[in-house]
């Protein structure tokens, strides 16, 4: 063999060499590529999975938040105890008598046929004076003792009725004279006063009931008509309707200003409320129901209403107990839970 050919054997086995070099390499290199690509998508599946855990997680956890501020925003517990503490009145649900009234204003008047004065029965002096102005007396009972001038006899001046004492003009060592001494009012009964448009004259007659609210107390109490002026007043305009109201706990003082509406009809609905029951929560009416753990807020949707009653639409049922009076207090104990509850 010579040189020349020696020479090209050796320069193709140099190169079969660098082939085999090359396709190892190659070889290598898609080998490490092929781990790490498994690597990477397993990598990335954890990673996915992890979030939609955490995502999960959270999500019970906001809706285990939210159903308890849903729990404990809309309900309210009292006792029986803090409920009478509370003043809170409760109803049922059912039929109602919805009423059509005429609105007046008027004034309380003490009962003219139930105001006596007394005077005494000889002239003399006033040996002693027992009774004072607001003091409450019975019938029969001493209000001044009045030694006569003539026969010098000390006689008792007594009250002609049960009632209140209204006015005094009796001082001890005082002449009397034809003057009255006391005014003693039964006020168990008083008189509203209330002044009617000529166009309403034909609306008003005696018998009718009336409903008299007083604003600065918040009391209200029924009557009935017993007068209406035959004629009216140059002055005012008006004609004078007069209503007779019980007053047995004298909770109606004269002098007071009210509003009397004369009651002209009523209907009968089959489910309704105390007007009073409304509250409103989120722009919504609601009224708050009783249960045993407490009261819960119920939407409602109303319909027709007197000021004192109003129909029920929707969102109750008859029988249900629900809170009337003072039911602000409960609007006010569920904000109060709310705003504790988000701290």
């Amino acid at each position: 063999m010579n040189n020349l050919t020696a020479n090209k054997l050796i320069a193709k086995r140099f190169v079969a060499l660098l082939m085999l070099l090359c396709l190892a390499v190659l070889i290598a290199a898609c080998g490490g590529e092929k781990p790490d690509a498994q690597g990477a998508a397993k990598g990335s599946a954890e990673v996915h999975e992890d979030e939609e855990a955490g995502h999960d997680e959270g999500d019970k956890h906001a809706e285990g938040e939210e159903g308890h501020e849903e729990e404990s925003g809309g309900h309210v517990e009292l006792t029986p105890a803090q409920i009478a503490k509370a003043g809170i009145g409760i109803a049922e649900v059912g039929p109602v008598n919805l009423r059509e009234t005429l609105p007046l204003y008027g004034t309380i008047a003490p009962n003219a046929e139930r105001v006596l004065d007394v005077t005494a029965r000889f002239p003399g002096v006033i040996r002693s004076v027992r009774a004072r102005v607001g003091d409450t007396v019975r019938k029969g009972e001493t209000l001044a003792t009045i030694e006569s001038n003539e026969s010098l006899q000390t006689y008792a001046l007594v009250a002609p009725l049960d009632g209140v004492v209204t006015q005094r003009n009796a001082n001890e060592g005082a002449q009397s004279g034809d003057a009255p001494l006391f005014t003693v009012a039964d006020l168990s009964v008083v008189w509203v006063e209330m002044s009617v448009f000529p166009r309403d004259v034909a609306k008003v007659r005696v018998g009718q009931a009336v409903r008299v609210k007083s604003a600065d107390t918040g009391h209200s109490a029924e009557g009935k008509v017993v007068y209406v002026a035959p004629f009216g007043s140059s002055t005012s305009q008006t004609l004078s309707a007069r209503v007779q109201l019980p007053n047995p706990d004298r909770k109606w003082p004269p002098g007071l200003y009210v509003t009397a509406d004369v009651i002209l009809s009523s209907a009968s609905i089959p489910l309704g409320i105390r007007s009073e029951a409304l509250q409103t929560l989120e722009n919504r009416s609601v009224v708050f129901v009783q249960s045993e753990e407490g009261f819960d807020p119920h939407p409602v949707e109303t319909g027709r209403t007197d000021g004192e009653v109003t129909e029920v639409l929707s969102g109750l049922s008859a029988g249900e107990r629900y809170a009337t009076r003072n039911s602000f207090i409960l609007k006010a104990e569920l904000g109060k839970g709310e705003a504790e509850h988000g701290h």
